[in-house]
């Protein structure tokens, strides 16, 4: 995964955009708008989407947002069905429960 941010990164660099706010000025996106971005652009398999996001922050600022945003949806579904985040996640990846 993070030889695929930091291809990304690498691509998109050069591509860099920031969204405008209604007064016009630049407005930079925080890591976790970059890892949420990512995240679902790589779930719609959006390749603009991938590069668009990883040009947003830097390739170890959204490492940490994308795993933040794992720990927190791991937890939410573990919550959710009422059972472990350990056999939560072990089920998402399929690997046997333990």
């Amino acid at each position: 995964m993070f030889g695929r941010i930091r291809g990304t990164w690498g691509r998109s660099r050069a591509a860099r955009r920031a969204e405008r706010k209604d007064g016009g000025e630049p407005r930079a996106h925080n890591l976790f708008e970059a890892a949420a971005a990512y995240v679902s652009a790589s779930a719609e398999d959006d390749q603009e989407g991938i590069d668009e996001a990883a040009g947003w922050v830097s390739p170890e600022a959204l490492s940490f947002g994308v795993n933040e945003l794992a720990c927190r949806a791991v937890i939410a579904l573990a919550r959710e069905r009422g059972e472990s985040p350990r056999d939560v996640a072990r089920a998402l990846l399929g690997l046997p429960a333990t």
